[in-house]
């Protein structure tokens, strides 16, 4: 039953974050999203008008702003329950250059948009998701964090880092609270940009063909698996890779 629920996801506005927030809205959940992007949280408001939807500018890897955002997120619930939280937000692109060049400063920013921001949101969360009788956090992790390209050191320690703080946090907050994390492989987010951004798939035929699935991701792939980790009440501490297929198919250069 989703009456009564709610689900707060940061990095909601664009991407993932935006499919996962308006599948959970569709099947009738109040929403919280969080996002540094003012232009696309207006947007989202526009599509989700009344009190059934929150939307909030914040860093989510910087303290004092997300301690500012549950201060509102705690007068908006008005004592009542958050049931979801999805740790989505991050730099989605992954390359840092070669690592002699990587500046401790860019390397702090990819930590701190995924893993960092990942504990702060978790841990204000708490005294919330412990009022509901089911509660859940899905952390977005990546296929990255168990294999690597080419100079993508910040970002795959990030989401390796995400991935033992999932089995960190099941263990600890159970069975109150059920942690698993989601290993997205390559999703097309184009049109779930917001719409000066928005673009059109337009995917070659080796794209399709390195998945066994036939096809690349869809963010709304991602939305479904977090609304099955969230009802899936004997999962936690778990890594679901959404993928297609494509880590567990060897490709050979030709």
């Amino acid at each position: 039953m989703s009456e009564n629920k709610t689900i707060l996801i940061t990095g909601a506005a664009n991407g993932i974050g935006r499919a996962t927030l308006m599948h959970f809205a569709g099947l009738g959940w109040r929403v919280v999203g969080l996002d540094r992007d003012s232009e696309a949280l207006a947007e989202l408001r526009d599509a989700l008008p009344g009190d059934a939807a929150l939307f909030l500018s914040c860093d989510v890897g910087k303290e004092g702003e997300v301690n500012r955002a549950f201060e509102r997120i705690d007068e908006w619930l008005g004592g009542g329950a958050l049931h979801c939280v999805v740790n989505n937000s991050g730099i989605a692109d992954p390359y840092s250059g070669p690592l002699e060049t990587l500046e401790l400063a860019q390397w702090q920013a990819w930590i701190d948009a995924s893993l960092t921001a990942a504990f702060l949101v978790s841990r204000s969360a708490l005294p919330h998701l412990r009022r509901a009788e089911s509660a859940s956090i899905v952390n977005i992790s990546s296929t990255r964090a168990v294999m690597s390209e080419p100079d993508t050191f910040a970002y795959t320690a990030a989401k390796g880092g995400l991935d033992a703080l999932t089995h960190s946090m099941a263990v600890s907050l159970g069975p109150a609270i059920r942690v698993n994390a989601i290993r997205p492989g390559w999703i097309e987010t184009g049109p779930w940009q917001k719409s000066g951004n928005r673009s059109r798939p337009d995917h070659r035929p080796k794209d399709r063909d390195q998945h066994p699935a036939g096809r690349v991701g869809k963010p709304e792939d991602i939305a479904e698996a977090v609304e099955y980790l969230h009802d899936a009440d004997f999962v936690t501490g778990q890594h679901l890779n959404i993928d297609g297929g494509m880590t567990v198919k060897m490709i050979y250069e030709h």
